[in-house]
């Protein structure tokens, strides 16, 4: 079993009009959730959008291997819908990241913002600054280590708060099972 943080980065918020432009992911100790390993950043701009899909397909293994990636993320259904889609467009058997164990933060993120979807963006609950939407920018202006920049910066931001979360969330369940008695 091997857990990784994952996230893609896209020309816009349409896996049906918009590409993939970045895949990146990074091992995890399966136990602190600390990065072990080298953040990996597959890009289109190195190559093509199915390049990076085939690449990163190969890196995933059999659907049968569900368990050699567990992906840790936050709002995993836009990944899971992107890598889905855009596998499609190019000809290629759809990743399905749902068809394997996943660790998606954002609902956390949710309840620690009192229950409210408006305000639980990782940048507004993290050291994250910003959002994805700048990419589609930079993307356009050819901004390459901008975007490298923004990713580092996002996992980094991710980890630490899950990292966070490991540690405080077992004594927030001793604590209401404490209140249940």
């Amino acid at each position: 079993m091997a857990s990784y943080y994952l996230d893609v980065e896209t020309t816009g918020l349409s896996p049906a009009n918009s590409e993939i432009i970045t895949i990146q992911y990074q091992k995890l100790d399966f136990n602190t959730k600390e990065a072990v390993g080298p953040l990996i950043i597959l890009k289109s701009w190195e190559s093509s959008e199915k390049d990076i899909l085939t690449q990163f397909k190969g890196f995933l293994g059999s659907p049968e291997d569900k368990w050699r990636f567990i992906g840790h993320g936050y709002n995993l259904h836009f990944e899971n819908d992107f890598l889905r889609e855009r596998c499609i467009a190019n000809g290629l058997k759809p990743i399905k990241l749902f068809d394997r164990p996943t660790v998606d933060l954002h609902p956390v993120g949710i309840m620690m913002n009192a229950g409210q979807f408006k305000g639980s963006g990782l940048d507004k609950i993290s050291g994250k600054e910003g959002n994805g939407l700048a990419i589609i920018g930079l993307n356009e202006s050819k901004q390459y280590s901008a975007i490298e920049n923004y990713i580092k910066q996002e996992a980094d931001a991710y980890i630490k708060l899950l990292v966070f979360l490991c540690k405080k969330m077992p004594e927030v369940l001793a604590e209401f099972q404490i209140s249940l008695i």
